[in-house]
């Protein structure tokens, strides 16, 4: 498995942030995790990292509901940086929502991989890297 994982979670959920940090550092192949609280932290950092794909993430989980940025305006702006992005991403968009709405909204968005039900367990995490691993995303 790829041991140089570089993943982000956008959430402004301080308690979610450390659970999910907490899980996937126990993971081998993660090897950093960077967290923001809103949108716009995140999409500051990516266009400050555009071209260096060492910073970039691999993975990013992204929150819809947060203060300042939420995750719909992350992805709008991220749509729009896309093609200068310097590698592939793969985005999820979690949330406690179940709504349809937020659901078909987020997969009507292509760069998103797929919408996520809040909380994610650990087996889940194993499986999406595992999955990601298998099909030769990371």
């Amino acid at each position: 498995m790829n041991e140089n994982i570089n993943i982000c979670i956008v959430d402004d959920d301080e308690i979610y942030q450390f659970t999910m940090a907490a899980t996937l550092k126990a993971f081998n192949s993660v090897k950093k995790i960077i967290a923001f609280k809103d949108g716009l932290e995140a999409m500051d950092f990516m266009l400050d990292n555009l071209s260096n794909e060492k910073e970039l993430p691999d993975i990013i989980f992204l929150d819809i509901n947060m203060p300042v940025m939420d995750g719909f305006q992350f992805m709008e702006e991220y749509v729009k940086i896309h093609p200068k992005v310097g590698k592939k991403i793969i985005i999820y968009m979690v949330s406690s929502s179940v709504d349809e709405v937020d659901i078909e909204r987020a997969k009507k968005i292509s760069q998103i991989s797929d919408y996520i039900i809040k909380p994610i367990r650990e087996t889940q995490l194993k499986n999406i890297l595992a999955q990601l691993e298998e099909d030769g995303k990371l």
